[in-house]
């Protein structure tokens, strides 16, 4: 468990979502197919009816009030009754942390019962509304509502290790040890070569083969990652700004600009507007 914890707090820096359709559908038509493997992701809620699904050859019965996850690639059947179809929304999203796609062509149906369905019943009324409309900010208002869709199916189904499963479908098992180095040690000075020797890597390929699993370069993470410590410490603690640039093994003037590069104000600045 604490270990996909861990994982999950760190490895979404890199994710990507692009909504490709949205919808409220009711019927029996364009539910029943056979063996198909689409190429983007879908995520369903269903409100009314009865069915199946087959994904990779498991059969599962989705039932009123319980959203699910169908990953791109999967072999997929569904099928619904012409007395009783399913009532649903739905939602086609591609989705990759890095280069990896975010559910793999040989996963699951992940599926659960909805603990609120009025919320996402509006979530996703809203995600139409803007899909339909368009603007400038209808995009990142979507993203929003399928990000935390997504979460409550897999929180609420128990999908507990997720964050585990993702890593040991993709090269970025090879990386836990890195993310976990990094993480114990953010105080002190980091080195491209200790980094590469813990996935017995030439840092030369290290760099690229990091990127391609996270989205961003070593040392790229690891700054983002000492940036986050030190708003938390600005937020919730009473350390003096010096203090906090050495619990990060940084001068203090470097801290200062690092942080305002990435924040827009100071450390101080910061530190009087969060309190």
């Amino acid at each position: 468990m604490a270990q996909a914890m861990q994982l999950g707090a760190r490895l979404p820096e890199g994710l990507r979502v692009h909504i490709s359709h949205v919808q409220l559908k009711s019927g029996f038509p364009d539910w029943n197919r056979a063996e198909v493997a689409p190429s983007f992701h879908r995520l369903y809620y269903i409100t009314e009816g009865e069915g199946s699904v087959v994904i990779n050859g498991v059969t599962y019965y989705p039932k009123p009030n319980q959203l699910m996850i169908m990953p791109a690639g999967t072999s997929q059947t569904t099928y619904t009754s012409k007395e009783n179809p399913y009532t649903r929304y739905f939602c086609h999203f591609d989705a990759q942390v890095g280069e990896w796609p975010l559910f793999h062509a040989d996963s699951k149906l992940y599926i659960s019962d909805v603990g609120n369905p009025e919320f996402i019943r509006s979530t996703f009324n809203e995600m139409i509304g803007q899909f339909q409309a368009g603007g400038p900010f209808a995009a990142l208002r979507m993203q929003a509502g399928l990000l935390h869709m997504l979460a409550c199916c897999l929180e609420e189904g128990g999908y507990t290790d997720y964050w585990i499963d993702f890593m040991h479908h993709t090269e970025g098992n090879k990386l836990g040890g890195v993310l976990q180095y990094i993480h114990d040690h953010l105080h002190e000075p980091m080195e491209i070569e200790k980094l590469a020797e813990i996935v017995h890597l030439h840092p030369n390929y290290f760099i690229p083969y990091f990127k391609k699993a996270m989205g961003c370069t070593p040392m790229h993470y690891v700054q983002r990652k000492r940036m986050e410590e030190a708003r938390r410490l600005l937020s919730f603690t009473n350390a003096p700004v010096a203090d906090i640039a050495d619990q990060l093994g940084m001068q203090l003037s470097h801290f200062s600009r690092q942080f305002k590069g990435h924040t827009g104000m100071s450390p101080t600045e910061y530190r009087a507007c969060t309190r």
